[in-house]
């Protein structure tokens, strides 16, 4: 188990790279994360929800995904309550005091184990991930995630730690001081994370932390650039810090307060031809060629965020100037003519006029759809791939004219009012529910038609991932003593 000194320590990285050098050394490892807050989630291939991160650290594992890897999954709605998922579907709303001071804990810490246990039958060795800081002393009884899932999983455990941030000495040996007899038990080693430099420097360093903290340090990781693994849930800093460049195709994605899914333009953001950031600015998306309005975990907030900060107006100008725009999942929502909320799903509102590009209005509804998708993009014959987790039906107000041909198993289209996908207005606006449309090469280069005769260079997606995949296996191996966590995992 990879647990952590605090948040973004890099746990999901290393558990992602340990479970591919498990599967490179003839094992069937599979992830475990008990409990995760994201509002970055995939789709089973059953048609269930899980974090993204398992799902990415299962395909690190060569397997399908599957609930048992996050049998509880909390979706931010707002700054005080969340979606519970509990293994992969939505089991209501409630609030951070609600879930944890009046849940029954103990049922619920027997669910976790109960999947855990499942797994542990189909797999080894699991690989399981923490979740923030293993020393929050207030929260260590409600705990259903951290050291105590460590210890009922009789699991070796080791601690992460993030140098660049500063304060390391300090961060790991508080952690292990505030752990009980117990825990500290399980821990077998620490990982310092992200060191930049001569890692030489920091020999004395191990020296002295080992001392302090009495467990070895079982290496130094590198501060790396060149190898991209999807991150749990935070958009990436050098993104967030970009704006607009000459020369390039710029594209602006709306950046939403409840922004889900921003996996989505991994693939995008690495085409040589894009200049892809974020913002929420009206001036920064209004000067880009293309606009994209992305998946959001509250649609009808967001969009009246939107309102009140002059961005509607801002994309409703660039669509008058011929820009593109296209929205996914609760983007093309945003998008229609109207959203409604009868049941109040996401928003006390109820309802709210869209931005009034696409002519279509959405009914937001109770029943989630988590599906796994297989589909011909604009009629073209090459299969796509992509994935739908969204609450609210879209229809046309008048003629339908489908994005999206969904396919079968045997290559064929489906038929019946679900066998197609989102609304195509022309080559410059179009909307679709499937996350991971940009994933696909030909929908990339449509996208970008009106702006360059040059076709992508980016590398099979597939592929791409699992070279990926490959080089964070070889970097653990080179800078971490592999052979003493083997020895750990053994005894």
């Amino acid at each position: 188990m990879f647990v952590g000194t605090g948040s973004d320590v890099g746990k999901s990285v290393i558990t992602t790279g340990f479970c591919r050098i498990f599967r490179q050394d003839g094992y069937t490892p599979a992830p475990f994360k008990a409990q995760n807050m994201s509002l970055n989630s995939y789709a089973t291939p059953e048609g269930l929800e899980i974090g993204r991160a398992q799902a990415v650290q299962a395909e690190a594992c060569a397997i399908p995904c599957h609930t048992d890897m996050n049998p509880v999954l909390l979706k931010p709605t707002t700054d005080l309550s969340a979606q519970v998922v509990l293994h992969g579907t939505p089991a209501g709303n409630t609030s951070a005091a609600e879930y944890f001071l009046t849940r029954d804990r103990e049922t619920l810490f027997t669910e976790v184990k109960n999947a855990y246990h499942r797994l542990a039958s189909r797999h080894t060795p699991i690989v399981m991930e923490g979740a923030g800081s293993i020393s929050e002393l207030n929260l260590k009884h409600l705990d259903i995630t951290n050291m105590r899932m460590a210890m009922a999983a009789g699991a070796a455990a080791y601690l992460v730690a993030d140098i660049d941030r500063g304060g390391v000495f300090g961060s790991c040996y508080g952690t292990m001081a505030l752990l009980s007899p117990e825990e500290r038990a399980c821990i077998k080693g620490i990982i310092i994370n992200k060191f930049r430099g001569d890692a030489r420097l920091f020999d004395s360093g191990r020296v002295q932390l080992e001392g302090l903290c009495g467990v070895p340090v079982v290496g130094v990781v590198p501060y790396f650039r060149d190898i991209f693994i999807e991150e749990e849930d935070s958009i990436s800093t050098t993104e967030k810090g970009r704006n607009y460049l000459s020369g390039k195709i710029n594209i602006v994605v709306v950046l939403l307060q409840r922004l889900s899914n921003f996996t989505d333009f991994h693939q995008l953001s690495r085409d040589q031809r894009v200049n892809l950031y974020y913002s929420h600015h009206p001036d920064d998306i209004e000067k880009a060629d293309i606009i994209i309005l992305p998946g959001s975990k509250n649609t009808i907030e967001d969009l009246a965020t939107l309102y009140e900060t002059g961005v509607v107006e801002a994309i409703r100008r660039a669509h008058s100037r011929q820009k593109t725009i296209i929205g996914i999942c609760g983007g093309y929502q945003m998008l229609g003519q109207r959203i409604d909320d009868p049941d109040q799903v996401e928003s006390s509102k109820g309802s709210l006029e869209g931005i009034g590009i696409l002519p279509v209005s959405t009914i937001l509804q109770k029943n989630k759809t988590t599906l796994q998708r297989q589909f011909r993009f604009r009629g073209n014959a090459h299969i796509c791939e992509g994935y739908e987790i969204h609450m609210g039906e879209t229809r046309p107000l008048g003629l339908a004219n489908p994005l999206n041909q969904f396919i079968n198993a045997a290559g064929t289209p489906t038929y019946g009012s679900t066998a197609s996908d989102g609304y195509y207005l022309n080559d410059r606006c179009w909307g679709t529910y499937l996350h991971g449309i940009l994933d696909n090469a030909i929908v990339i280069d449509s996208l970008l038609a009106r702006y360059t005769d040059k076709k992508g260079q980016t590398p099979d997606h597939r592929r791409y991932k699992e070279e990926q995949y490959d080089r964070l296996a070889a970097l653990l191996r080179e800078h971490l003593d592999i052979d003493y966590i083997y020895k750990t995992l053994k005894n």
